[in-house]
Protein backbone atom coordinates (compact mmCIF):
# COMPACT_ATOMS: atom_id res chain seq x y z
CA UNK A 1 0.00 0.00 0.00
CA UNK A 2 2.56 2.52 0.90
CA UNK A 3 4.37 1.69 -2.51
CA UNK A 4 1.03 2.31 -4.31
CA UNK A 5 0.58 5.86 -2.40
CA UNK A 6 4.24 6.88 -3.44
CA UNK A 7 4.11 6.02 -6.81
CA UNK A 8 0.45 8.23 -6.70
CA UNK A 9 2.30 11.36 -5.80
CA UNK A 10 4.29 11.21 -8.76
CA UNK A 11 0.92 10.50 -11.09
CA UNK A 12 -0.76 12.87 -9.64
CA UNK A 13 0.66 15.90 -11.74
CA UNK A 14 0.27 14.02 -15.17
CA UNK A 15 -3.40 13.09 -16.27
CA UNK A 16 -4.55 9.77 -17.20
CA UNK A 17 -4.35 9.90 -20.69
CA UNK A 18 -0.38 10.39 -20.39
CA UNK A 19 0.15 8.04 -17.88
CA UNK A 20 -1.17 5.23 -20.25
CA UNK A 21 0.46 6.34 -23.47
CA UNK A 22 3.66 6.46 -21.02
CA UNK A 23 3.27 2.79 -19.55
CA UNK A 24 1.06 0.42 -21.87
CA UNK A 25 3.30 0.24 -25.13
CA UNK A 26 3.04 -2.54 -27.23
CA UNK A 27 7.02 -3.30 -26.52
CA UNK A 28 5.77 -4.58 -23.68
CA UNK A 29 4.91 -7.93 -24.72
CA UNK A 30 8.33 -9.00 -24.36
CA UNK A 31 8.59 -8.28 -20.56
CA UNK A 32 9.25 -11.40 -18.83
CA UNK A 33 6.34 -12.17 -16.12
CA UNK A 34 5.75 -15.08 -13.52
CA UNK A 35 2.54 -17.36 -13.83
CA UNK A 36 1.61 -20.55 -13.16
CA UNK A 37 4.92 -21.97 -12.54
CA UNK A 38 6.70 -21.13 -15.03
CA UNK A 39 7.81 -17.69 -16.78
CA UNK A 40 6.71 -16.36 -20.13
CA UNK A 41 6.28 -13.04 -21.96
CA UNK A 42 3.65 -10.65 -20.80
CA UNK A 43 1.84 -10.90 -24.46
CA UNK A 44 1.06 -14.87 -24.09
CA UNK A 45 -0.09 -14.23 -20.53
CA UNK A 46 -1.92 -11.15 -21.55
CA UNK A 47 -3.65 -12.92 -24.73
CA UNK A 48 -4.50 -16.15 -22.81
CA UNK A 49 -5.81 -14.09 -19.68
CA UNK A 50 -8.08 -11.79 -22.22
CA UNK A 51 -9.14 -14.67 -24.22
CA UNK A 52 -10.32 -16.75 -21.26
CA UNK A 53 -12.44 -13.71 -20.04
CA UNK A 54 -13.85 -12.22 -23.06
CA UNK A 55 -13.22 -15.03 -25.45
CA UNK A 56 -11.36 -12.77 -27.66
CA UNK A 57 -7.99 -11.12 -27.45
CA UNK A 58 -8.37 -7.55 -28.37
CA UNK A 59 -10.13 -4.44 -26.75
CA UNK A 60 -11.54 -2.02 -29.68
CA UNK A 61 -8.71 -2.19 -31.49
CA UNK A 62 -5.93 -2.25 -28.86
CA UNK A 63 -3.66 -5.45 -28.47
CA UNK A 64 -3.51 -7.98 -25.28
CA UNK A 65 -0.78 -6.23 -23.99
CA UNK A 66 -1.83 -3.23 -23.97
CA UNK A 67 -5.58 -3.78 -22.68
CA UNK A 68 -3.93 -6.23 -20.38
CA UNK A 69 -1.96 -2.79 -19.12
CA UNK A 70 -4.98 -0.85 -18.96
CA UNK A 71 -6.98 -3.16 -16.66
CA UNK A 72 -3.78 -3.46 -14.52
CA UNK A 73 -3.52 0.29 -14.19
CA UNK A 74 -6.73 0.20 -12.40
CA UNK A 75 -4.90 -1.13 -8.88
CA UNK A 76 -2.71 1.65 -9.01
CA UNK A 77 -5.89 4.03 -8.80
CA UNK A 78 -5.68 5.05 -12.60
CA UNK A 79 -8.92 5.51 -14.30
CA UNK A 80 -8.95 3.80 -17.82
CA UNK A 81 -11.50 3.71 -20.13
CA UNK A 82 -10.85 -0.60 -20.81
CA UNK A 83 -14.84 -1.59 -19.80
CA UNK A 84 -14.28 -5.56 -20.60
CA UNK A 85 -17.41 -7.85 -21.10
CA UNK A 86 -18.02 -11.51 -21.03
CA UNK A 87 -20.47 -13.75 -22.92
CA UNK A 88 -23.14 -15.08 -20.63
CA UNK A 89 -25.11 -17.57 -22.04
CA UNK A 90 -26.93 -19.21 -19.65
CA UNK A 91 -30.98 -19.00 -20.15
CA UNK A 92 -31.03 -18.61 -15.74
CA UNK A 93 -28.19 -16.74 -15.50
CA UNK A 94 -29.59 -14.49 -17.57
CA UNK A 95 -32.51 -14.22 -15.92
CA UNK A 96 -30.55 -13.73 -12.51
CA UNK A 97 -28.67 -10.97 -14.13
CA UNK A 98 -31.88 -9.26 -15.13
CA UNK A 99 -30.66 -8.94 -18.63
CA UNK A 100 -32.58 -7.61 -22.04
CA UNK A 101 -33.64 -9.84 -24.43
CA UNK A 102 -30.34 -10.57 -26.80
CA UNK A 103 -28.29 -9.33 -24.11
CA UNK A 104 -25.37 -11.38 -23.50
CA UNK A 105 -22.56 -9.22 -23.08
CA UNK A 106 -21.92 -8.13 -19.94
CA UNK A 107 -19.29 -5.64 -18.07
CA UNK A 108 -17.25 -7.03 -15.88
CA UNK A 109 -17.95 -4.02 -13.63
CA UNK A 110 -21.52 -4.33 -13.59
CA UNK A 111 -20.68 -8.53 -12.79
CA UNK A 112 -18.21 -7.52 -9.62
CA UNK A 113 -21.09 -5.50 -8.31
CA UNK A 114 -24.17 -8.56 -8.85
CA UNK A 115 -21.20 -10.96 -7.27
CA UNK A 116 -22.97 -11.39 -3.79
CA UNK A 117 -26.33 -12.55 -5.95
CA UNK A 118 -23.87 -15.24 -8.16
CA UNK A 119 -22.51 -16.21 -5.10
CA UNK A 120 -25.50 -16.82 -3.62
CA UNK A 121 -27.05 -18.63 -6.64
CA UNK A 122 -24.09 -20.77 -6.69
CA UNK A 123 -24.85 -22.13 -3.11
CA UNK A 124 -28.37 -23.02 -3.83
CA UNK A 125 -27.57 -24.17 -7.37
CA UNK A 126 -27.63 -28.01 -7.82
CA UNK A 127 -24.52 -30.03 -7.83
CA UNK A 128 -22.88 -31.19 -11.56
CA UNK A 129 -26.04 -29.09 -13.30
CA UNK A 130 -25.43 -26.76 -16.23
CA UNK A 131 -26.30 -23.67 -14.30
CA UNK A 132 -23.98 -24.08 -11.07
CA UNK A 133 -21.32 -25.04 -13.72
CA UNK A 134 -21.96 -21.78 -15.87
CA UNK A 135 -22.18 -19.48 -12.39
CA UNK A 136 -18.49 -21.05 -11.06
CA UNK A 137 -17.35 -19.74 -14.39
CA UNK A 138 -18.35 -16.53 -14.34
CA UNK A 139 -17.43 -16.46 -10.39
CA UNK A 140 -13.40 -17.77 -11.44
CA UNK A 141 -13.38 -15.16 -14.73
CA UNK A 142 -15.14 -12.21 -12.26
CA UNK A 143 -11.90 -13.32 -9.14
CA UNK A 144 -9.40 -13.14 -12.30
CA UNK A 145 -10.70 -9.80 -13.51
CA UNK A 146 -10.22 -8.39 -9.65
CA UNK A 147 -6.99 -10.21 -9.71
CA UNK A 148 -5.63 -8.35 -13.22
CA UNK A 149 -7.68 -4.55 -11.75
CA UNK A 150 -5.87 -5.20 -8.78
CA UNK A 151 -2.28 -4.75 -10.52
CA UNK A 152 -1.80 -8.24 -8.37
CA UNK A 153 -2.06 -10.95 -12.22
CA UNK A 154 1.20 -9.02 -13.29
CA UNK A 155 4.52 -10.88 -11.65
CA UNK A 156 7.86 -8.35 -12.58
CA UNK A 157 11.20 -9.73 -12.02
CA UNK A 158 13.30 -8.03 -9.38
CA UNK A 159 16.46 -9.80 -10.03
CA UNK A 160 19.30 -10.21 -7.72
CA UNK A 161 21.29 -12.83 -8.67
CA UNK A 162 20.75 -15.62 -11.47
CA UNK A 163 19.57 -17.70 -8.48
CA UNK A 164 18.09 -15.57 -6.42
CA UNK A 165 14.72 -13.51 -8.25
CA UNK A 166 11.77 -12.08 -6.58
CA UNK A 167 8.56 -11.93 -8.35
CA UNK A 168 6.52 -8.22 -7.09
CA UNK A 169 3.21 -7.72 -8.68
CA UNK A 170 3.83 -4.71 -11.26
CA UNK A 171 2.32 -2.24 -8.69
CA UNK A 172 4.84 -2.65 -5.98
CA UNK A 173 7.61 -2.98 -8.36
CA UNK A 174 7.35 0.58 -9.01
CA UNK A 175 8.22 2.12 -6.23
CA UNK A 176 9.05 5.92 -6.22
CA UNK A 177 12.81 5.67 -6.34
CA UNK A 178 12.68 3.83 -9.52
CA UNK A 179 9.93 5.79 -11.31
CA UNK A 180 12.25 9.37 -10.38
CA UNK A 181 15.64 7.86 -10.87
CA UNK A 182 14.29 6.39 -14.46
CA UNK A 183 12.60 9.61 -15.36
CA UNK A 184 16.36 11.53 -15.08
CA UNK A 185 17.11 10.02 -18.35
CA UNK A 186 13.72 9.13 -19.85
CA UNK A 187 10.53 10.91 -20.20
CA UNK A 188 8.77 7.50 -20.67
CA UNK A 189 9.78 6.83 -17.14
CA UNK A 190 7.42 4.04 -16.19
CA UNK A 191 8.47 2.28 -19.40
CA UNK A 192 11.97 2.37 -18.77
CA UNK A 193 11.72 0.87 -15.12
CA UNK A 194 9.75 -2.28 -16.55
CA UNK A 195 12.39 -2.55 -19.90
CA UNK A 196 15.10 -2.67 -17.46
CA UNK A 197 13.44 -5.45 -15.45
CA UNK A 198 13.55 -7.14 -18.85
CA UNK A 199 17.41 -6.36 -19.85
CA UNK A 200 18.84 -7.39 -16.12
CA UNK A 201 16.71 -10.51 -16.36
CA UNK A 202 17.93 -11.49 -19.88
CA UNK A 203 21.23 -10.54 -18.54
CA UNK A 204 21.91 -12.04 -15.90
CA UNK A 205 19.24 -15.36 -15.46
CA UNK A 206 18.32 -16.35 -19.23
CA UNK A 207 16.41 -15.42 -23.10
CA UNK A 208 14.46 -18.21 -22.99
CA UNK A 209 11.35 -17.39 -22.39
CA UNK A 210 11.53 -15.40 -25.80
CA UNK A 211 11.30 -18.72 -27.81
CA UNK A 212 7.63 -18.84 -26.61
CA UNK A 213 6.96 -15.30 -27.86
CA UNK A 214 8.63 -16.08 -31.16
CA UNK A 215 5.86 -19.54 -31.52
CA UNK A 216 3.23 -16.75 -30.82
CA UNK A 217 3.75 -14.36 -33.66
CA UNK A 218 4.43 -17.43 -36.11
CA UNK A 219 1.12 -17.91 -36.33
CA UNK A 220 2.20 -21.88 -37.24
CA UNK A 221 -1.61 -23.00 -37.11
CA UNK A 222 -2.82 -20.60 -39.46
CA UNK A 223 0.28 -21.38 -41.51
CA UNK A 224 -0.57 -25.30 -41.34
CA UNK A 225 -3.91 -24.69 -42.05
CA UNK A 226 -3.23 -23.03 -45.31
CA UNK A 227 -0.91 -25.17 -46.42
CA UNK A 228 -2.89 -28.32 -45.71
CA UNK A 229 -6.18 -26.38 -47.99
CA UNK A 230 -3.81 -25.47 -51.17
CA UNK A 231 -3.06 -29.32 -51.04
CA UNK A 232 -6.48 -29.77 -50.84
CA UNK A 233 -7.77 -27.75 -53.28
CA UNK A 234 -4.68 -28.65 -55.91
CA UNK A 235 -6.08 -32.73 -55.61
CA UNK A 236 -9.46 -32.00 -56.12
CA UNK A 237 -9.36 -29.46 -58.47
CA UNK A 238 -5.73 -30.00 -60.49
CA UNK A 239 -5.52 -33.42 -59.73
CA UNK A 240 -1.67 -32.69 -59.73
CA UNK A 241 -0.77 -35.25 -57.27
CA UNK A 242 3.19 -33.82 -57.03
CA UNK A 243 2.36 -30.47 -56.03
CA UNK A 244 -0.44 -31.66 -53.78
CA UNK A 245 2.28 -34.12 -51.86
CA UNK A 246 4.53 -30.82 -51.44
CA UNK A 247 1.90 -29.00 -49.21
CA UNK A 248 1.20 -32.16 -47.63
CA UNK A 249 5.30 -32.52 -46.57
CA UNK A 250 5.72 -28.78 -45.95
CA UNK A 251 2.50 -28.90 -43.76
CA UNK A 252 3.97 -31.80 -41.63
CA UNK A 253 7.05 -29.82 -41.27
CA UNK A 254 5.05 -26.81 -40.08
CA UNK A 255 3.46 -28.93 -37.79
CA UNK A 256 6.18 -30.57 -36.44
CA UNK A 257 7.98 -27.20 -35.96
CA UNK A 258 4.56 -26.37 -33.73
CA UNK A 259 5.24 -29.85 -31.94
CA UNK A 260 8.79 -28.71 -31.59
CA UNK A 261 8.34 -25.56 -29.84
CA UNK A 262 5.85 -26.56 -27.67
CA UNK A 263 7.99 -29.66 -26.10
CA UNK A 264 11.06 -26.88 -25.56
CA UNK A 265 9.06 -24.46 -23.67
CA UNK A 266 6.72 -26.75 -21.37
CA UNK A 267 9.96 -29.43 -21.38
CA UNK A 268 6.77 -32.37 -21.90
CA UNK A 269 5.66 -34.68 -24.84
CA UNK A 270 2.92 -32.00 -26.49
CA UNK A 271 -0.07 -34.62 -25.72
CA UNK A 272 -1.60 -33.38 -22.53
CA UNK A 273 -4.63 -31.45 -23.11
CA UNK A 274 -8.02 -31.30 -26.06
CA UNK A 275 -5.44 -28.55 -27.93
CA UNK A 276 -2.66 -31.10 -27.63
CA UNK A 277 -4.42 -34.47 -28.60
CA UNK A 278 -6.31 -32.47 -31.39
CA UNK A 279 -2.90 -30.84 -33.03
CA UNK A 280 -1.22 -34.34 -33.01
CA UNK A 281 -4.06 -36.54 -34.01
CA UNK A 282 -4.73 -34.59 -36.87
CA UNK A 283 -0.75 -34.68 -37.42
CA UNK A 284 -0.29 -38.43 -37.22
CA UNK A 285 -3.16 -39.39 -39.53
CA UNK A 286 -1.38 -37.52 -42.22
CA UNK A 287 1.90 -38.85 -41.51
CA UNK A 288 0.79 -41.92 -41.31
CA UNK A 289 -1.36 -41.24 -44.37
CA UNK A 290 1.53 -40.09 -46.15
CA UNK A 291 3.67 -43.76 -45.40
CA UNK A 292 0.78 -45.88 -46.00
CA UNK A 293 0.06 -44.03 -49.25
CA UNK A 294 3.93 -44.54 -50.48
CA UNK A 295 3.99 -48.36 -49.74
CA UNK A 296 0.23 -48.77 -50.77
CA UNK A 297 1.38 -46.97 -54.01
CA UNK A 298 -2.70 -45.04 -53.57
CA UNK A 299 -2.82 -41.05 -53.80
CA UNK A 300 -6.05 -41.53 -52.08
CA UNK A 301 -4.45 -42.18 -48.41
CA UNK A 302 -3.15 -38.57 -48.55
CA UNK A 303 -6.17 -36.83 -49.85
CA UNK A 304 -7.96 -38.85 -46.49
CA UNK A 305 -4.97 -37.28 -44.16
CA UNK A 306 -5.00 -34.00 -45.73
CA UNK A 307 -8.71 -33.72 -45.21
CA UNK A 308 -8.52 -34.85 -41.57
CA UNK A 309 -5.57 -32.89 -40.96
CA UNK A 310 -8.26 -29.81 -41.97
CA UNK A 311 -10.61 -30.47 -39.92
CA UNK A 312 -8.05 -31.08 -36.92
CA UNK A 313 -6.28 -27.28 -38.09
CA UNK A 314 -10.15 -25.43 -38.27
CA UNK A 315 -10.56 -26.51 -34.25
CA UNK A 316 -7.31 -25.46 -33.30
CA UNK A 317 -7.48 -22.12 -34.96
CA UNK A 318 -11.27 -21.75 -34.64
CA UNK A 319 -12.74 -23.19 -31.28
CA UNK A 320 -10.84 -20.75 -28.88
CA UNK A 321 -13.96 -21.46 -26.17
CA UNK A 322 -13.05 -25.26 -26.13
CA UNK A 323 -9.93 -25.60 -27.19
CA UNK A 324 -7.50 -23.72 -25.12
CA UNK A 325 -3.86 -23.70 -26.53
CA UNK A 326 -2.26 -22.09 -23.24
CA UNK A 327 0.97 -23.89 -21.94
CA UNK A 328 0.36 -24.98 -18.18
CA UNK A 329 1.67 -27.22 -15.67
CA UNK A 330 1.17 -31.13 -15.63
CA UNK A 331 -1.22 -32.38 -12.71
CA UNK A 332 1.57 -35.53 -10.60
CA UNK A 333 -0.13 -38.08 -12.33
CA UNK A 334 1.22 -37.01 -15.83
CA UNK A 335 4.73 -36.20 -14.45
CA UNK A 336 6.21 -39.32 -15.97
CA UNK A 337 7.23 -38.67 -20.22
CA UNK A 338 8.11 -41.66 -20.44
CA UNK A 339 4.70 -43.43 -19.86
CA UNK A 340 2.91 -39.94 -21.24
CA UNK A 341 5.21 -40.28 -24.33
CA UNK A 342 3.96 -44.12 -25.02
CA UNK A 343 0.44 -44.28 -23.65
CA UNK A 344 -1.18 -41.19 -24.68
CA UNK A 345 0.71 -40.87 -27.84
CA UNK A 346 -0.26 -44.15 -28.72
CA UNK A 347 -3.53 -43.64 -28.12
CA UNK A 348 -3.92 -40.47 -30.12
CA UNK A 349 -2.15 -42.14 -33.37
CA UNK A 350 -4.75 -44.63 -33.22
CA UNK A 351 -7.52 -42.00 -33.08
CA UNK A 352 -6.00 -40.97 -36.17
CA UNK A 353 -5.34 -44.49 -38.08
CA UNK A 354 -9.15 -44.73 -37.39
CA UNK A 355 -9.93 -41.11 -38.40
CA UNK A 356 -8.98 -41.96 -42.01
CA UNK A 357 -11.03 -44.63 -42.11
CA UNK A 358 -13.56 -42.80 -41.07
CA UNK A 359 -12.96 -39.44 -43.41
CA UNK A 360 -12.77 -42.88 -46.17
CA UNK A 361 -16.29 -44.22 -45.57
CA UNK A 362 -18.35 -41.09 -45.43
CA UNK A 363 -16.74 -40.01 -48.89
CA UNK A 364 -18.22 -43.51 -50.37
CA UNK A 365 -21.13 -43.32 -48.45
CA UNK A 366 -21.79 -39.44 -49.85
CA UNK A 367 -20.71 -40.57 -53.43
CA UNK A 368 -23.10 -43.62 -53.35
CA UNK A 369 -25.44 -41.52 -52.79
CA UNK A 370 -25.52 -38.86 -55.11
CA UNK A 371 -22.63 -40.16 -57.42
CA UNK A 372 -22.06 -43.31 -59.03
CA UNK A 373 -19.82 -46.21 -57.57
CA UNK A 374 -19.35 -49.25 -59.17
CA UNK A 375 -19.34 -52.48 -56.97
CA UNK A 376 -15.81 -53.03 -57.93
CA UNK A 377 -15.10 -49.73 -56.40
CA UNK A 378 -16.98 -50.35 -53.40
CA UNK A 379 -14.69 -53.47 -52.69
CA UNK A 380 -11.78 -51.59 -53.11
CA UNK A 381 -12.52 -48.87 -51.16
CA UNK A 382 -12.97 -51.16 -48.62
CA UNK A 383 -9.99 -52.33 -48.51
CA UNK A 384 -8.36 -49.20 -48.30
CA UNK A 385 -10.73 -48.60 -45.36
CA UNK A 386 -9.52 -52.01 -43.91
CA UNK A 387 -6.17 -51.40 -43.61
CA UNK A 388 -6.39 -47.97 -41.97
CA UNK A 389 -8.99 -50.00 -39.21
CA UNK A 390 -5.73 -52.21 -38.71
CA UNK A 391 -3.17 -50.16 -38.04
CA UNK A 392 -5.92 -47.82 -35.73
CA UNK A 393 -7.00 -50.76 -33.68
CA UNK A 394 -3.62 -52.27 -33.35
CA UNK A 395 -2.35 -48.91 -31.87
CA UNK A 396 -5.55 -48.44 -29.64
CA UNK A 397 -4.88 -52.45 -28.51
CA UNK A 398 -1.56 -51.45 -27.58
CA UNK A 399 -2.35 -47.81 -25.57
CA UNK A 400 -4.89 -49.13 -23.48
CA UNK A 401 -2.33 -52.20 -22.47
CA UNK A 402 0.32 -49.34 -21.83
CA UNK A 403 -1.97 -47.27 -20.31
CA UNK A 404 -3.13 -50.16 -17.30
CA UNK A 405 0.57 -50.40 -16.96
CA UNK A 406 0.76 -46.98 -16.06
CA UNK A 407 -2.35 -46.67 -14.29
CA UNK A 408 -1.05 -49.55 -12.48
CA UNK A 409 2.42 -47.59 -11.68
CA UNK A 410 0.71 -44.60 -10.77
CA UNK A 411 -2.85 -46.19 -8.81
CA UNK A 412 -1.90 -49.43 -7.80
CA UNK A 413 -4.41 -51.27 -10.18
CA UNK A 414 -4.27 -52.22 -13.39
CA UNK A 415 -7.88 -51.68 -14.55
CA UNK A 416 -10.65 -49.54 -12.63
CA UNK A 417 -13.58 -49.11 -14.65
CA UNK A 418 -12.88 -45.19 -14.97
CA UNK A 419 -15.05 -43.88 -17.67
CA UNK A 420 -12.09 -43.15 -19.71
CA UNK A 421 -10.59 -46.78 -19.21
CA UNK A 422 -14.52 -48.09 -19.79
CA UNK A 423 -14.96 -46.02 -23.18
CA UNK A 424 -11.67 -46.79 -24.27
CA UNK A 425 -12.62 -50.65 -24.26
CA UNK A 426 -15.60 -50.40 -25.64
CA UNK A 427 -14.12 -48.68 -28.95
CA UNK A 428 -11.65 -51.40 -28.74
CA UNK A 429 -14.56 -53.97 -28.92
CA UNK A 430 -16.37 -52.38 -31.33
CA UNK A 431 -13.64 -52.13 -33.91
CA UNK A 432 -12.18 -55.74 -33.31
CA UNK A 433 -15.58 -56.58 -34.05
CA UNK A 434 -15.77 -54.97 -37.08
CA UNK A 435 -12.34 -56.18 -38.44
CA UNK A 436 -13.51 -59.85 -37.43
CA UNK A 437 -16.58 -59.48 -39.46
CA UNK A 438 -14.56 -57.73 -42.58
CA UNK A 439 -12.13 -60.73 -42.44
CA UNK A 440 -14.79 -63.41 -42.10
CA UNK A 441 -17.03 -61.87 -44.35
CA UNK A 442 -19.70 -61.70 -41.55
CA UNK A 443 -19.97 -58.33 -42.68
CA UNK A 444 -20.75 -57.29 -46.34
CA UNK A 445 -18.31 -54.65 -47.69
CA UNK A 446 -20.97 -52.50 -48.76
CA UNK A 447 -22.57 -52.70 -45.11
CA UNK A 448 -18.89 -52.29 -43.76
CA UNK A 449 -18.58 -48.48 -44.82
CA UNK A 450 -21.73 -47.66 -42.70
CA UNK A 451 -20.26 -49.61 -39.39
CA UNK A 452 -16.94 -48.13 -39.87
CA UNK A 453 -18.24 -44.20 -40.28
CA UNK A 454 -20.76 -45.06 -37.10
CA UNK A 455 -18.20 -46.62 -35.44
CA UNK A 456 -16.16 -42.93 -35.22
CA UNK A 457 -19.00 -41.99 -32.78
CA UNK A 458 -17.52 -44.15 -30.28
CA UNK A 459 -14.02 -42.93 -30.39
CA UNK A 460 -15.43 -39.38 -30.58
CA UNK A 461 -16.92 -40.14 -27.17
CA UNK A 462 -13.96 -41.86 -25.70
CA UNK A 463 -12.22 -38.90 -26.41
CA UNK A 464 -14.03 -35.81 -25.98
CA UNK A 465 -17.52 -37.21 -24.82
CA UNK A 466 -15.55 -38.66 -21.24
CA UNK A 467 -14.40 -34.64 -21.05
CA UNK A 468 -17.39 -32.32 -21.95
CA UNK A 469 -20.38 -34.26 -21.29
CA UNK A 470 -19.45 -37.14 -18.31
CA UNK A 471 -16.89 -35.03 -16.85
CA UNK A 472 -15.85 -38.19 -13.87
CA UNK A 473 -13.35 -40.14 -13.04
CA UNK A 474 -9.42 -40.22 -12.57
CA UNK A 475 -8.82 -38.70 -15.77
CA UNK A 476 -10.19 -35.07 -14.61
CA UNK A 477 -7.27 -33.43 -15.54
CA UNK A 478 -8.35 -33.70 -19.12
CA UNK A 479 -11.89 -32.36 -18.48
CA UNK A 480 -12.52 -29.14 -20.23
CA UNK A 481 -15.89 -27.08 -21.01
CA UNK A 482 -17.58 -26.07 -23.84
CA UNK A 483 -17.40 -28.90 -26.25
CA UNK A 484 -20.92 -30.38 -25.46
CA UNK A 485 -22.73 -28.44 -28.41
CA UNK A 486 -19.75 -29.42 -30.74
CA UNK A 487 -19.76 -33.21 -29.77
CA UNK A 488 -23.89 -33.19 -30.37
CA UNK A 489 -23.37 -31.26 -33.20
CA UNK A 490 -20.91 -33.93 -34.64
CA UNK A 491 -22.92 -36.87 -33.72
CA UNK A 492 -25.94 -35.17 -35.30
CA UNK A 493 -24.38 -34.97 -38.48
CA UNK A 494 -22.77 -38.30 -38.84
CA UNK A 495 -26.41 -39.73 -38.01
CA UNK A 496 -28.15 -38.17 -40.97
CA UNK A 497 -25.41 -38.86 -43.16
CA UNK A 498 -26.04 -42.71 -42.03
CA UNK A 499 -29.72 -41.94 -42.57
CA UNK A 500 -29.42 -40.81 -46.18
CA UNK A 501 -27.16 -43.18 -46.98
CA UNK A 502 -28.56 -46.67 -45.66
CA UNK A 503 -30.90 -47.14 -47.95
CA UNK A 504 -28.23 -46.93 -51.01
CA UNK A 505 -26.13 -50.19 -48.97
CA UNK A 506 -29.41 -52.54 -48.80
CA UNK A 507 -27.63 -55.55 -49.47
CA UNK A 508 -28.06 -57.42 -53.19
CA UNK A 509 -28.36 -60.49 -54.09
CA UNK A 510 -24.60 -60.52 -56.26
CA UNK A 511 -22.94 -58.54 -53.48
CA UNK A 512 -23.58 -61.42 -50.59
CA UNK A 513 -20.72 -63.45 -49.25
CA UNK A 514 -20.31 -67.23 -50.73
CA UNK A 515 -21.34 -69.32 -47.99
Amino acid sequence: MKAILSLLTILISLNSFAIEQHFCDQSLESLPIRQDGRVKPLKVHASEMLKYLTGKTKYEGLSSTITFCLVSLKGMGIPTEVDLKTNIEHVDLIKTLELKDGEHRVSFEKLEEEMAIIRSEWQKAKEHSSYKKSLSSVLNKINLYKDIKTANNWLVPLVNSKDDVAWLPVGAYLTEEKVLAAKETSDRPFLKVLKDSEEQYEKIVDKDFLIELTYVNMQLPVVALILTFCGLITMTLFRKFHIALVFAVLTVVVQTAILAFRVHISGRAPITNMYETVLFSGYGALILALVIGHFKKEKIYVFVGLAYNVCTLLMLNFAGGMLSSSISPLVPVLRDNFWLSTHVTTIILSYGALALSWVLSNTVLIRKKFFFMSPADERYYSELVYTCLKYGTIMLAAGIILGGVWADYSWGRFWGWDPKETWSLIVLCLYMAILHGKYTNWIPHNRFFLLVAAAFMSVMMAWFGVNYILATGLHSYGFSEGGAIFLGSFFAVQTLVLLLTFSNFNIKKEDEPNA
